[in-house]
């Protein structure tokens, strides 16, 4: 069931409808387009979206799919089943085409690899191959789609006459005319021409009587007339003659091919119907690849998980100007958060984001590939309702509220677990304390119904319930604080602030109204929206802190496991010298032997002659030291290795040891000493809150907890040890010397460098360094800092801006001028 009637127009479906139809070549592809429609039935979705996404792997492969431009020959084909009617050369130039086409795909998804494309093949099992038709078409058909002379034999008589004919009225007339000129009858540079299909030989009016004939035509101005002479009229008279019969021969031929091809006529339909669905679906895939379109996981059961989602005709729009669309994350499943309650500033992106979850739901059930990212989950509503824009009817005396009313008691009559409603600025249109009371009631029945929708409001009452009852969740569209702008960003968990009063600030509204606004709206109210604010930044403060420790986390598991593989691979060395050192030794102790037994036998043959046994223990003492040296080598170097190895375990266990003691030994020290600056305090009468002493002033204490600063009494401060700070906050502290923070600011404003260079560097690395210079840039309290990062392909600077966008005290980043860098230099301005 859809709701309203014109949803198609209202989610601006019909516009998809035309861009698939376009991408069509054949007109029962284009058909298939402009039939699309809301489809419930599971399996049929899954079908159509299948053979889609098929199709696109099919185009993504680069491999040759066969494709033409093809009209619709089913009325010509069952035009033919009556005997005496045929096809004209046209028609049976369309049929050869489609018929070569059939034979093309048969053998494309016979050549594709067993089991691929399996939805396609089912589809494509009405093709039908008809070669010996094709021959035969071939036989009457020349390329120009013209009936060949030698499609019989009559017809290349006829057609030999006729050029006969043609011939020698063409020399007659030739002959006529040469007379004409001669005579003066005629103008020198006159020229045969033809008139009503007849050769005429141009004459002056005046001498029109002079040359025996027919006048056929006159000139506009009556000056000259054009005369068919008597003598070639005979023959221009056959000529038609032969023409009819010629034109007789030819439908008679195309009698005969109506004959052959009338008993297949049914499954000729068949095929070409067949190739009109596959062109259908090449025409689903063409559009999703120009909107980077996927195939989503369908669950049977209802709920949505769209990552990356994009509005295609938005994306094409923002595209067209040069600009990228913001990607939606959004998340619908049951029972937590089957309804999304997104509320944010005006111009925030709200709408789009109804529309795109609309647009999306309407192209998926049509059987299109929708514009998410890979593992996004859709499912299949049994029915979509919409409340979008403004639907007051004079005719029918509704106002603009009551026609939101006619809708929502449309919505709560059908709605159910498998329905998705998207209500837009809901409550709006009335008294605004009675307009957010019905609507929260009718929030409450919709929930209770089971049903799954996106709404946008900007009323308070309904954010408070949305956050307060299961089934519902808050979403909020971002707002750049400093620039006073939208992010288009959804984030969901928490509810949005409308961003009124920096907005009416912005455009110029005085600051006496503003401030009046604000005592007209209460403290309380202005508390609720500035602490939705303060979360907002916190958040991406804390986001980003939590993703730099997982980050942190990983490469010290990832250095550990480094250093453990190397210990590993030092002892299966030292494993391997001692073995091989030993078989040295036995192969030394082996040669030792063999010269000491050759130097013996050596002197006794030489009968100890006295010159000769000094040479020959010569060498025996030589080869003894060179044995020693290499072996003292060897030695050493394994001693060096194992060494290495010991004073590294060493060092390992005394860090062990030491590090429980020292900490054992400082937390004593802390509770011994006076309170003083880096000091970890719970606060009395705030709930037992923790946080860090910043700096003593006299009676008073400047206490951080978060990232709020506050001036505390000392009386109501009570000092608390490194570990119950660390529980309380949930993860180690340490890393910062908070015991002198102003000596440490001061040494690091002298020191610090408004530049950094991360040319070269590995996007993971560069970030993590980034995070850190602008750490160090809000503690010194720059204005402006400058990142050098390098042009390339514009990959890191994206991703390093897409970090900074996440920094709470971030105005705003640019280029730099192109005469110092351009593109290759982001500056960071502060807030």
């Amino acid at each position: 069931m859809l709701i309203p009637e014109n949803i198609e127009a209202k989610l601006r479906f019909e516009k998809i409808r035309e861009e698939v139809s376009a991408a069509c070549l054949t007109s029962i592809g284009k058909g298939h387009a402009e039939a699309m429609s809301f489809m419930t039935d599971l399996g049929e979705v899954r079908r159509q979206v299948g053979m889609a996404s098929e199709m696109a792997s099919i185009l993504e492969s680069d491999e040759d799919f066969p494709a033409s431009e093809l009209p619709d020959l089913r009325d010509s084909l069952k035009r033919i089943r009556v005997e005496g009617l045929y096809l004209n050369e046209e028609e049976l130039m369309a049929l050869r085409v489609a018929l070569t086409l059939s034979i093309s795909a048969i053998d494309f998804f016979e050549q594709a690899e067993e089991g691929a494309y399996p939805l396609l093949r089912e589809a494509s099992a009405g093709l039908a191959p008809y070669p010996l038709t094709i021959n035969q078409i071939d036989r009457i058909l020349g390329p120009d789609g013209q009936i060949k002379d030698t499609a019989s034999g009559r017809l290349a008589e006829i057609r030999g006459e006729i050029k006969s004919q043609e011939t020698a009225a063409a020399r007659r007339l030739n002959a006529i005319m040469q007379r004409a000129q001669s005579m003066g009858l005629v103008e020198s540079d006159a020229a045969i021409t033809v008139r009503d299909g007849v050769a005429v030989i141009p004459i002056p009016a005046a001498n029109k009587r002079m040359v025996e004939g027919i006048v056929v035509d006159e000139s506009s101005t009556g000056r000259t007339a054009f005369v068919q002479p008597a003598e070639v009229v005979a023959i221009n008279t056959r000529i038609r003659e032969l023409r009819s019969e010629e034109r007789r021969e030819i439908i008679q031929i195309l009698k005969d091919m109506a004959s052959n091809i009338r008993p297949y006529a049914p499954d000729m339909i068949r095929s070409i119907e067949t190739l009109g669905l596959l062109d259908f679906q090449r025409g689903k895939a063409v559009y999703g690849k120009q909107i980077d379109a996927t195939r989503p996981t369908i669950d049977e059961e209802p709920g949505l998980y769209l990552s990356g989602a994009r509005h295609p005709l938005l994306m094409a729009q923002l595209a067209h100007q040069g600009k990228r669309i913001v990607p939606l994350n959004i998340e619908l499943n049951a029972p937590a958060g089957r309804i999304l309650v997104i509320s944010g500033p005006n111009a925030g992106g709200k709408s789009v984001c109804l529309q795109t979850v609309g647009l999306l739901q309407m192209m998926l059930q049509s059987g299109l590939l929708v514009p998410v990212n890979e593992g996004s989950r859709m499912c299949v509503f049994d029915s979509l309702f919409i409340d979008i824009g403004d639907n007051q009817s004079i005719e029918n005396d509704l106002s603009t509220y009551s026609s939101h009313l006619m809708a929502m008691k449309n919505f709560v009559r059908s709605a159910g677990r498998r329905t998705l409603i998207l209500i837009d600025e809901f409550g709006t249109g009335t008294e605004p304390l009675m307009g957010g009371a019905i609507a929260e009631a009718v929030l409450a029945e919709l929930n209770r119904l089971g049903a799954f929708g996106v709404l946008t409001t900007h009323y308070t009452n309904l954010k408070h319930f949305a956050s307060q009852t299961e089934g519902l969740v808050n979403g909020a569209m971002t707002f750049d604080t400093h620039r006073i702008e939208p992010l288009f960003s959804l984030h969901i968990g928490q509810p949005g602030s409308s961003f009124a009063f920096e907005i009416a600030r912005k455009i110029g509204l005085p600051e006496r109204i503003l401030s009046d606004a604000k005592e007209k709206m209460g403290q309380e109210n202005a508390d609720y929206d500035r602490n939705l604010r303060q979360i907002n930044r916190d958040k991406h403060y804390w986001e980003q802190k939590r993703q730099n420790v997982k980050e942190n986390d990983k490469k010290l598991a990832e250095t550990l496991q480094k250093y453990n593989e190397m210990l590993e691979g030092i002892k299966a060395e030292r494993r391997e010298i001692l073995a091989k050192a030993r078989e040295e030794a036995k192969s030394l102790l082996a040669e030792t032997n063999r010269r000491i037994e050759a130097t013996i036998k050596e002197i006794r043959e030489s009968q100890a002659e006295k010159e000769r046994t000094k040479e020959v223990r010569k060498e025996l003492e030589a080869f003894r030291e060179e044995t020693e040296g290499k072996a003292e080598k060897e030695d050493g170097m394994i001693e060096r290795k194992m060494e290495q190895i010991r004073q590294r375990q060493k060092r390992q266990k005394e860090r062990e040891k030491s590090a429980p003691a020292a900490q054992e030994k400082m937390e004593t020290h802390e509770e011994e000493r006076p309170l003083q600056a880096g000091d970890y305090v719970s606060i009395d009468g705030d709930g037992g809150r923790i946080g860090q002493v910043m700096e003593l002033r006299g009676k008073e204490a400047q206490v951080a907890m978060g990232s709020m600063v506050s001036n505390i009494k000392l009386s109501r401060l009570k000092r608390v040890s490194s570990n119950a700070a660390r529980r309380a906050a949930g993860k180690p502290l340490g890393g910062i010397d908070y015991s002198n923070v102003a000596t440490t600011v001061r040494e690091k404003k002298l020191s610090f460098s408004s530049e950094i260079d991360v040319r070269g560097m590995r996007a993971e690395e560069a970030l993590q360094r980034v995070g850190s210079f602008m750490d160090e840039a809000l503690l010194c309290e720059v204005g402006e800092v400058r990142i050098l990062h390098g042009k390339g392909n514009g990959i890191l600077r994206d991703q390093i801006r897409k970090m900074l966008r996440t920094l709470p005290y971030v105005e705003g980043c640019r280029d730099e001028s192109e005469q110092f860098g351009g593109a290759g230099i982001t500056v960071v301005e502060l807030g």
